[in-house]
């Protein structure tokens, strides 16, 4: 059965990010701006619809998703691309796979105790996020 994900997550670590942008080929100014930043995560789950909203200071991002339903994804808020996403659940792991320009795209949400993860993926470089739910 899966994970329950509903909250409000703020971030606690931040690994590699920095290199994960670059597979993303997002420029150096917003790098620079984005490496300061530490975002929350609100996150709405009923049964197979989730909304994954991403608030900073500087950038909001919304994913609104049925689980095992491809859909186009704007990816304007974060390297200003499009593709083809499907978020699907592997045991208690949620991940996602984004066909488009960017080589093995993705990411998998999974929660331990009170911590979400977060482990973003990009051309074979790995970001890993911890947020704290609150």
């Amino acid at each position: 059965m899966p994970i329950d994900l509903n909250g409000y997550w703020k971030m606690i670590s931040n690994d590699n990010f920095e290199e994960y942008m670059k597979a993303l080929d997002v420029n150096v100014a917003i790098r620079k701006i984005a490496l300061l930043l530490k975002p929350d995560k609100d996150i709405v789950h009923d049964g197979d619809h989730l909304i994954i909203k991403t608030l900073s200071t500087f950038k909001n991002y919304n994913m609104d998703f049925y689980v095992g339903k491809e859909f186009e994804e704007d990816l304007s808020g974060v390297d200003d691309r499009k593709c083809m996403t499907t978020v699907n659940w592997e045991g208690d792991k949620l991940v996602c796979v984004q066909k488009g320009e960017i080589e093995g795209r993705g990411w998998t949400h999974w929660v331990e105790g009170d911590e979400l993860h977060l482990e973003l993926r990009a051309k074979g470089v790995v970001c890993k996020q911890v947020f704290k739910k609150t």
